[in-house]
């Protein structure tokens, strides 16, 4: 049976690809800061028993160790670097700039992802499909930057982009391979009601790409449906 470790899974993105992922049968690690309260985690997970909740903050590296330890012995398949957060607010603007959040920002949506492949490299190189995959943004692009704005999500997923990169050309002598992900504008609590395509679109997307993937597209940036994004 393969395996998936998912981060942020309690909502959003992360609860479609495991709903996803357990329906077809995969081993399913749903990671979330606090599982007990994830409702709709829980309902998923009592359907599937092939869905294993762990409790997982991945702003503390810690956590990120120790969880490492406990699945020494399970190889993953797809690490997918789901966790992610929007710091930024209307009236904090550049000179109002949040720093705090900031530095919050770039811990859990660059930092966090790189600590994660990392701390779990062993089992991804004790599996077959050895991807690790990362939920990035096209607000991460600095080529399609032409309004400004949001400098804490953006300057964050960029890092995170550039970071994965480097991981792409370090890891692809292990045979371990990296892709970075515009979801799209999903309806999710993140994207607001506004967007363009529902969770299920988007994830399903994603998933045919990475079940195709060869490493010679390892570091690509691109679209959930396969469209290269601009750097």
């Amino acid at each position: 049976m393969a395996t998936v470790l998912i981060t942020g899974a309690n909502r959003g993105l992360g609860l479609e690809f495991c709903r996803q992922y357990a329906t077809d049968g995969w081993h399913v690690i749903a990671c979330s800061r606090n599982p007990d309260d994830a409702f709709d985690l829980n309902n998923l997970a009592s359907c599937h028993p092939n869905i294993q909740l762990e409790q997982l903050d991945v702003s503390k590296f810690e956590q990120i160790d120790a969880l490492s330890r406990k699945l020494s012995d399970c190889g993953i398949d797809v690490l997918i670097n789901n966790a992610g957060i929007y710091g930024d607010k209307q009236t904090d603007g550049f000179g109002q700039l949040d720093y705090q959040a900031w530095i919050k920002s770039l811990v859990v949506n660059t930092q966090a992802p790189v600590k994660m492949a990392a701390a779990f490299l062993g089992q991804i190189k004790h599996s077959d499909k050895k991807l690790v995959v990362n939920i990035s943004s096209l607000m991460g692009s600095i080529a399609d930057n032409t309004g400004g704005g949001s400098i804490l999500y953006r300057s964050s997923k960029a890092a995170l982009n550039a970071a994965m990169k480097s991981l792409a050309i370090e890891l692809k002598d292990q045979s371990v391979g990296v892709l970075i992900f515009h979801p799209g504008w999903v309806k999710t609590d993140m994207g607001g009601p506004n967007g363009l395509i529902n969770a299920e679109e988007s994830v399903s997307g994603m998933r045919a790409l990475i079940e195709n993937f060869s490493l010679d597209q390892s570091g690509s940036f691109v679209k959930y449906d396969g469209t290269p994004m601009p750097w």
